[in-house]
């Protein structure tokens, strides 16, 4: 991949990260820790423990997927640190235009990205 290229996912990733980071922090009411805004939360809550529970259900799994997310951008990041970003992880193939396009943070091409998921079911 040329270096424009490569600078083009970089801004667009660094975007993408920086967004998420603000959604976290307006979800949150600001750069708090996790512990912190689930403790506002239960002091605050007036639900019964079903509710709650539901609720602490829902913000962890919310949570995971935004940790998640952003773990991806950083070693995107990397990659294009490194000189191989749009090249899969694991078979070292081009990753296609339209695939990075879509998923700038992708590491794998489509073929060995399903093969992944077979072998980690969610």
């Amino acid at each position: 991949m040329d270096a424009v290229t490569a600078q083009k996912y970089k801004h667009r990733l660094v975007a993408e990260r920086d967004a998420l980071l603000a959604q976290i922090d307006a979800q949150r009411g600001g750069p708090i820790s996790r512990a912190d805004a689930a403790s506002e939360a239960l002091d605050k809550s007036e639900d019964d423990n079903a509710q709650i529970q539901s609720g602490r259900d829902v913000a962890f799994a919310i949570n995971e997927h935004e940790t998640a997310e952003l773990l991806d951008i950083e070693a995107a990041l990397l990659r294009i640190k490194e000189g191989v970003y749009g090249l899969c992880v694991d078979c070292g193939t081009h990753i296609p235009a339209l695939r990075l396009d879509a998923a700038p943070h992708t590491q794998r091409c489509v073929t060995c990205q399903t093969s992944f998921e077979q072998a980690h079911p969610v």
